[in-house]
């Protein structure tokens, strides 16, 4: 079943909300597209690529008459989005976001909604290390999971958002908000936490100069230095907002890392192995299950390192 819009408004013009904007125009699935950003300098990229006839830095224009508002902002300035458009969107409209915290977010946002207005939270899990309007791709959310947390999965905005999200190429879950955000947590934020924790730690060694640092980056550091370059605003509001599920992990994390430290300062070579086979499994599972590449070097062209 395929699904159309007459207007769609996407608020943010970064990676994921330009990547949106791109899929609506490839697969024809609104009438109207309308596209905002409060960043002057995002707006005129936005224009200069021709990313929607209609762009501007006023967010509540496009909001007045959409049927569909995407919000595309980082997490932190959500609440504040929705309250300013809140009184300008037309009865019946959808609200929805792509915010990689959920439980937070619906909380912050909720209060201000309206009756009248269906609010579908919801969380593309794509992206890369770049953004901007110009780093964004139609392609973008083919064969990737989309999770909706709505507070009530049987609402038909619920249906309609979920094949807006098909009709992108994506995989739709839907599942509670707090679960989603622990979920989420072992298997973005923390590791997200993880790559800019190192990436700083080897930049700040005084026993190794940036210079070596960078000349010789082995495969692993330079996949961490990669993760490490995404958004840091985005990413300062993830950890803010989902704080309790990222300290959890992190005093897993933490506990797992002290004891493989233990088996190597004391030579435990089979407690080494053991893990580390054990590891390696979820690697062939997450190659299986279409979440990634099985190609040598993870996909790399060599010749370009």
């Amino acid at each position: 079943m395929t699904v159309h819009f007459s207007h769609i408004h996407i608020i943010g013009c970064g990676l994921i909300g330009s990547s949106i904007a791109r899929a609506v125009t490839t697969f024809e699935l609104a009438d109207r597209l309308s596209i905002a950003d409060q960043s002057d300098d995002v707006v005129k990229i936005a224009k200069t690529i021709n990313l929607a006839r209609e762009v501007e830095t006023d967010f509540t224009l496009g909001a007045k008459d959409a049927d569909l508002i995407i919000l595309a902002t980082p997490p932190g300035t959500m609440q504040a989005v929705t309250e300013a458009i809140m009184p300008v969107m037309k009865s019946g409209a959808i609200l929805t976001d792509v915010g990689s915290v959920k439980t937070s977010i619906i909380n912050q946002l909720a209060p201000h909604i309206r009756d009248d207005i269906e609010f579908v939270p919801a969380h593309p899990i794509a992206g890369t290390e770049n953004s901007g309007p110009s780093a964004g791709f139609a392609t973008l959310f083919e064969q990737r999971w989309c999770i909706l947390t709505p507070e009530d999965p049987e609402r038909k905005a619920v249906e309609k958002v979920k094949r807006f999200w098909e009709a992108m190429g994506s995989e739709v879950a839907v599942m509670d908000a707090a679960r989603h955000d622990f979920v989420l947590a072992t298997t973005s934020h923390v590791p997200h936490l993880i790559a800019y924790t190192l990436v700083g730690t080897a930049m700040d060694m005084e026993t190794v100069t940036r210079n070596e640092v960078v000349k010789f980056s082995a495969g692993g550091f330079r996949d961490f230095t990669r993760i490490a370059a995404s958004d840091p605003v985005m990413w300062r509001d993830v950890f803010m907002q989902n704080k309790d599920s990222v300290l959890e992990i992190v005093d897993r994390f933490i506990e797992d890392l002290s004891a493989i430290k233990r088996a190597i300062r004391w030579d435990k070579d089979e407690v080494l192995l053991e893990h580390f086979s054990k590891t390696r499994d979820i690697r062939r599972r997450i190659v299986d299950a279409g979440q990634d590449s099985d190609e040598p070097n993870f996909g790399r062209n060599t010749l370009d390192d």
